[in-house]
């Protein structure tokens, strides 16, 4: 309809001066979403589903509400791409900063209002501690900017002098630090189309009389989903996992950790899953490195190749799925967001090992909290309690079958009466005739007799007088 009549108005000599409309002033849907937190995976969630939403409402401009001290640059980046793409013109209002990353997404939208005192730039990359990071981050940064100036006609020297101390351009940066524009600045050198101070004066200086205004609202799900994937919760659930699959290597069969590492195996995976970003093959890599973790917890005990590969395989999934990629298609990975999605996993397993060594020693040798989930009872002989070391002393030399399987701890047979043992070497089949061959820390030693040597044992009890 909006076509057909677009093509009436245009077309000469089809509507005469009687039948032209005195006033065709169209309403224009504004689809409008806010950005006012740390530039992180929910913000990106929340760009990507209002773009998708706006177009599936046939919006005709989309309205960013931004107030940002900067954040993430891999989530800013795919923002940065999504809103460069967006068929639709995007406008942003910065209703206080766009600082950092804020100001790169400012940048790669169509127009850019602030608000009296506002202020947009400074978009050095730093680290959690705010200390600049090496200039391989910095150059990254400064082609991204020049990059999205150039795409939206903004002067790209100025876009770079916002990352870059050492751009000089004169009459606007001669400081050697980094670009910060107010409003007023910002409207002089072509990086702000306007000053208001709400939605509707957004509007009204970019020449929209008729309007409706559709907000972008966040579902129950989104909410979930948008706080689980939060940096800082993605770290916690890791920090869980790992220490679930510590404690159980520590304590097999306990169940309460291992049952604490699956559920946040769960609630890790499903929000990533469902926003893409974890491929199946990544939560298999995840749950193989865990099957060879068992292996070496329960069939095989030490930390041999089974247990390392299963470490490593638990890490790359944990890793992978943090980041988008197309099936096999390493390619596609961005080196910034991998080194993130590794650093943060390998940040949270070492502090996962760390926390859960200082609560496994606090939590047995605390009486005021946990202290009865120790024996510290000592028991004297003095008042009539007696060892049975000379009992197993005793057992050295017998021979008995293995009652279970030994791996390397199980129990055996020894004259009618089952006893717990421990293998010398390996581990040993249930069934297989073991000889006791030392008792120490409170375990009968076994070893393997093979079938010949059974032979020749048994024979020469048969000869005894």
């Amino acid at each position: 309809m909006r076509g057909l009549l677009f093509w009436l108005l245009c077309s000469p000599g089809l509507l005469t001066a009687q039948d032209e409309p005195a006033d065709i002033s169209e309403k224009k849907a504004v689809y409008v979403f806010k950005i006012r937190e740390e530039i992180a995976p929910p913000v990106q969630r929340t760009t990507i589903k209002a773009l998708q939403a706006a177009r599936e409402k046939n919006a005709d401009l989309i309205l960013i509400e931004m107030n940002t001290y900067g954040g993430m640059l891999e989530s800013a980046d795919t923002i940065r791409t999504a809103l460069i793409n967006s068929p639709i013109p995007v406008w942003v209002f910065i209703d206080n900063n766009a600082a950092s990353a804020g100001a790169l997404i400012s940048i790669a939208c169509d127009s850019i209002y602030m608000s009296e005192g506002a202020s947009i730039g400074a978009a050095t990359v730093v680290n959690q501690t705010g200390e600049e990071l090496p200039d391989k981050y910095q150059s990254y940064m400064r082609s991204m900017m020049r990059a999205t100036a150039e795409a939206k006609g903004r002067d790209p020297e100025i876009a770079q002098a916002m990352v870059d101390e050492r751009v000089r351009i004169e009459g606007i940066i001669d400081s050697g630090q980094v670009l910060t524009f107010t409003t007023s600045e910002a409207i002089l050198h072509g990086f702000c189309e306007g000053k208001a101070n709400s939605i509707e004066g957004v509007l009204e200086a970019g020449g929209i009389r008729e309007y409706e205004i559709i907000r972008h609202r966040l579902t129950t799900t989104d909410r979930i989903i948008g706080f689980l994937i939060s940096p800082i919760i993605s770290g916690l659930l890791i920090m869980i996992i790992i220490g679930g699959l510590y404690f159980e290597m520590q304590t097999p069969g306990l169940g309460f950790p291992s049952a604490a590492s699956v559920l946040a195996a769960l609630l890790y995976f499903a929000p990533l899953y469902l926003e893409g970003l974890a491929e199946h093959w990544e939560i298999l890599l995840f749950i193989a490195g865990i099957i060879l973790l068992a292996v070496e917890i329960f069939a095989l005990p030490g930390f041999g190749v089974p247990g390392i590969l299963g470490a490593v395989l638990i890490l790359s999934g944990l890793t992978l799925s943090m980041v988008d990629n197309v099936g096999f298609e390493l390619s596609t990975f961005r080196l910034d967001g991998l080194l993130v999605a590794f650093f943060t996993v390998i940040s949270a397993a070492f502090l996962s090992i760390i926390s859960s060594f200082w609560l496994g020693r606090k939590v047995l040798t605390t009486p005021q909290l946990f202290g009865n989930l120790a024996l510290n009872t000592t028991q004297k002989v003095s008042e009539g309690y007696v060892s049975a070391v000379s009992e197993y002393t005793g057992m050295i030399g017998k021979e008995g079958i293995a009652y279970s399987i030994l791996r390397p701890s199980g129990k055996v047979e020894l004259e009618g009466d089952i006893y717990d043992a421990t293998a010398e070497t390996g581990y040993i089949e249930a069934g297989s005739r073991v000889k006791v061959v030392r008792y120490a820390t409170s375990q009968l030693i076994v070893r393997k007799i093979s079938p010949e040597a059974a032979v020749e044992s048994e024979t020469n009890k048969a000869s005894a007088p």
